[in-house]
C-alpha cells in the first residue's frame, strides 16, 4: 500500500479498472453520484460504517478477506484518522502499536524504508 494512495484514489482505482463510468456505476448500485464523486475526490471523508463500506467494496467487485479489500478499509480507517477495527480487537498486536508508533517518530522514517518494512511485516 503506498503511503500517498487516498481512500479517494483507491475507489476511483477500482471503479475505472471494472470500466465503469461514474453514474453507471451508481445507477448499477443505486448510490448518489454526487456523493460518490466527493468521496473520490476526497470533498466527502469515507464511511465510518463497516455495513457501508462493505456495501461500497462488493460494489466494486472486492473479495472479502483479499488484499484489495483489507486496503479498501484500511484506506478508509486512515482517513478518518483511525486504526482498523480489526487490528484493534487483536489485543496482543493493538498492544505493541505505541511502540511502533513511537519507532516511527524517532526515526523519521523515509516512505522507501517504510514501505521495506511493510513488505518484511507482510
Amino acid at each position: 500500500m503506498s503511503a500517498k494512495k487516498t481512500f479517494g484514489d483507491f475507489f476511483r482505482q477500482l471503479r475505472a479498472e471494472r470500466r465503469l463510468a461514474l453514474r453507471e456505476f451508481c445507477l448499477k448500485h443505486g448510490f448518489d453520484p454526487g456523493n460518490i464523486s466527493k468521496l473520490e475526490r476526497g470533498l466527502l471523508p469515507p464511511p465510518q460504517s463497516e455495513e457501508k463500506l462493505g456495501e461500497y467494496a462488493k460494489a466494486l467487485g472486492l473479495k472479502e478477506g483479499s488484499d484489495e479489500w483489507y486496503e479498501f478499509f484500511d484506506l478508509a480507517a486512515a482517513t478518518n484518522g483511525k486504526i482498523p477495527p480489526d487490528v484493534l480487537s487483536d489485543k496482543e498486536l493493538a498492544a505493541k502499536l505505541p511502540v511502533f508508533f513511537r519507532t516511527l517518530r524517532r526515526q523519521k522514517v523515509s516512505d522507501k524504508k517504510l514501505d521495506h518494512l511493510a513488505e518484511r511485516i507482510r
